[in-house]
């Protein structure tokens, strides 16, 4: 469960990349060959990758195949996983939080 714990903060990472203003073509390499590297990914899918991420410097547009590849890793972890590594609690927790709290304090 670790490494999947990674690849979810990998993913994070790379979704924060593209959507943020800093949108650092060698950050989302990093993010993609990370990730690749965690799923322990074969060197001809590696060498696509890497060929995708050239070919997005090159048109300045990051290439479809590479939104596809990190879509299809984060639909194949656990929704637990992933939740752990955007830091979303499960609706249970925090409602206990709140039926503790006394209306008399507020």
């Amino acid at each position: 469960m670790g490494g999947e714990v990674f690849q979810a903060q990998v993913l994070r990472n790379f979704f924060d990349t593209i959507t943020g203003p800093d949108r650092n073509l060698t950050r989302i390499y990093m993010c993609v060959m990370s990730l690749a590297k965690l799923r322990m990914e074969s060197p001809e899918k590696m060498t696509f990758l890497v060929d995708q991420l050239r070919k997005s410097k090159q048109k300045r547009e990051l290439s479809v195949d590479i939104l596809d590849y990190m879509c299809d890793a984060a639909r194949e972890l656990e929704a637990a996983t992933v939740q752990t590594a955007f830091g979303v609690r499960e609706i249970s927790e925090v409602a206990d939080e709140f039926s503790t709290i006394s209306l008399d304090s507020l």
